[in-house]
């Protein structure tokens, strides 16, 4: 399909090109089923109240209870959130959502005695236990986790009410995924001769690399003029966010949310400074290439809409979705047999959904289900949507390992580690095509996109991390949150990462409207250290193969058993020094300085 086609109802969509969500269950009723079949758990959660430290078999029984309850839930949740990202628009799967949502709130306040039951039992009596049953043993590194955080872990009442207001927590998230996927419609972008363009979250992309400058400018005025027309629902809806943020972290006792979040996943703090402190420290990188790009693309002012465009000029071969699955088979062949089976597994047995629909949940994303993991894409037939492709199925199949290697207990990888996976098989992906072309001009434009993904991913992301950690604070030190101000902090920050060889529309300090990851809880950061492991992870199975490769595979097969620092390190990288942001963004610098040589 090309993004010139008028976008396809759900019920045009070719089957062979949609998820096959019935693998999981095979009609709404089976869903309907394993719903009731929780439900039917709750009152046996609750016959274990007061009763966890009694014996050994009682501990270990509600443990593999809880086990079975996370795969229930696994399968529920997928389906029905799959289905609901099919369309939007469904109020069938708008629903099913929602009394799961109610169900998985009821599920967590009946077991909010869990918690502090397991901390009451003191070392001496978890030790008996461990030499009683054995079995108990592959739970261990679970409990110890839990003794860790004890000082953050409140009283049964206390856990109670904070399990009442999972649902009232997501709202914010909730709210805005409805409103931005279902709600809004932009106006058509017109080109340099007039022809309209139908803009979408799907073909804003595409239309802003298109070398029409008309058209580019047409879609970026499209997409902000309708941001800009609900900016205060939408500042509203992100002030609703910190402020559950920063009621989660004080009712827990944390320094701030940013301590609580990265806490959740064993992440030292001074990671995520790390990381702002060494792209602001290296912020003199971005600066040469925006001067670069815009002396390649020969303008007087180089405004926001002119970064996506790639500026060597026919060189945005159309890559179709046939072609890409060929292309990311190839470049990921440094991985081995093992992996290369798995991606195929994917391949051909409808683990993707491929094309964009009318209601369909914009971007894209790889959902681990035990079955088999699940990825959306919005294909188009470019060279991103093929790095997209990779992308997604890298945390498809690090889902993969983890379910099948780990118990239930440990499958569930921490986001820390996610990116690393999906980032390094877009840098095997990209070194594999350097190496296959000897076009000079095509060299030029891939070495232009390989910048590209340092810009979007390690400048771009980290920018928005900085904005993340700035509107948290702001709401904890008790500043109101408008969209003036936001749009304020936003806008300085693109002057600071950008520099002053680039217009700062003033669209662009709209931009923060449109981040659905500012919903997602101190998410962004990962995408920029996952970018600097996974550079140096590609180099290291290059250079080094199948010793290489079978680390990383162990790294990817280790769900949460171990912390992600510790994971990470197994593999070869150390993510708490700056050493591996310092490193990609040398690599970053020598890039700017060959594409400026090849077009000399």
């Amino acid at each position: 399909m090309s993004q010139s086609e008028k976008i396809q109802e759900r019920s045009q969509a070719d089957k062979k090109y949609t998820w096959a969500i019935n693998d999981i269950y095979l009609n709404d009723q089976a869903w309907k089923n394993d719903y009731n079949e929780v439900k039917k758990c709750i009152p046996i959660i609750s016959s274990y109240k007061g009763k966890l430290s009694d014996s050994s078999e009682s501990l270990y029984s509600y443990l593999k209870l809880n086990d079975k309850i996370t795969v229930l839930f696994d399968n529920l949740i997928n389906y029905a959130h799959r289905k609901r990202d099919e369309d939007n628009r469904n109020s069938v799967y708008q629903e099913m959502c929602g009394q799961l949502s109610a169900l998985i709130s009821e599920v967590s306040d009946v077991s909010s005695f869990e918690i502090p039951e397991i901390l009451n039992i003191d070392d001496s009596t978890l030790d008996k236990f461990y030499s009683e049953n054995a079995e108990l043993g592959m739970y261990q590194t679970y409990l110890n986790r839990l003794k860790k955080r004890k000082e953050h872990i409140l009283s049964e009442a206390e856990e109670r009410i904070m399990a009442l207001a999972g649902q009232m927590k997501e709202a914010p998230d909730n709210i805005y995924s409805v409103f931005n996927d279902a709600e809004l419609e932009f106006p058509d972008a017109i080109d340099s001769n007039g022809k309209k363009h139908q803009v979408t979250h799907g073909t804003y992309i595409p239309l802003v690399r298109s070398d029409d400058r008309i058209l580019r400018k047409s879609a970026f005025e499209s997409l902000y003029s309708v941001y800009g027309k609900y900016k205060n629902t939408l500042a509203s809806m992100l002030s609703a966010q910190t402020k559950q943020l920063s009621f989660n972290s004080k009712a827990r006792r944390y320094e701030s949310s940013l301590h609580a979040s990265l806490d959740a996943n064993e992440v030292p703090v001074s990671v995520y400074y790390n990381l702002i402190d060494a792209v602001n420290n290296n912020m003199e990188y971005m600066y040469k290439y925006v001067r670069l790009r815009k002396k390649l693309m020969n303008l007087d002012e180089l405004h926001m809409y002119d970064l996506y465009t790639p500026v060597i000029n026919n060189c945005d071969i159309k890559i179709n979705y046939e072609d890409a699955k060929k292309t990311v088979y190839e470049a990921l062949r440094p991985m081995g047999e093992k992996y290369l089976n798995i991606l195929k597994d994917g391949f051909e047995n409808r683990w993707i959904d491929v094309y964009e629909n009318i209601g369909k949940t914009s971007g894209a994303y790889s959902a681990g289900a035990r079955i088999h993991p699940f990825v959306l894409l919005n294909h188009k037939d470019t060279l991103n949507c093929e790095f997209t492709l990779a992308h997604e199925m890298g945390h498809a199949i690090h889902s993969y390992l983890s379910n099948r290697e780990q118990p239930v207990i440990y499958s569930e990888y921490v986001i820390f580690v996610a990116e690393v996976a999906s980032t390094c098989n877009e840098a095997l992906l990209m070194e594999y095509l350097l190496k296959n072309t000897n076009d000079k001009m095509h060299k030029a434009y891939l070495i232009n996109y390989f910048l590209e993904q340092f810009r979007t991913t390690l400048y771009r992301q980290t920018m928005f991390a900085e904005f993340e950690l700035k509107i948290n604070q702001m709401t904890e030190n008790g500043e109101g949150i408008t969209a003036d101000n936001l749009s304020e902090i936003y806008g300085n920050l693109n002057k600071l990462y950008f520099g002053d060889d680039i217009v700062i529309d003033d669209e662009i300090k709209l931009e923060w409207a449109r981040i659905p990851h500012f919903y997602y809880d101190y998410y962004v950061y990962q995408y920029a250290t996952g970018y600097s492991a996974a550079i140096a992870l590609s180099r290291k199975i290059l250079n080094e193969g199948e010793s290489s490769t079978d680390k990383y595979i162990e790294f990817l097969s280790g769900g949460c058993s171990q912390t992600p620092i510790e994971l990470l390190k197994i593999a070869g990288v150390d993510m708490t020094t700056q050493q591996p942001v310092n490193e990609a963004l040398k690599i970053f610098n020598e890039l700017i300085d060959e594409l400026e040589n090849l077009l000399s």
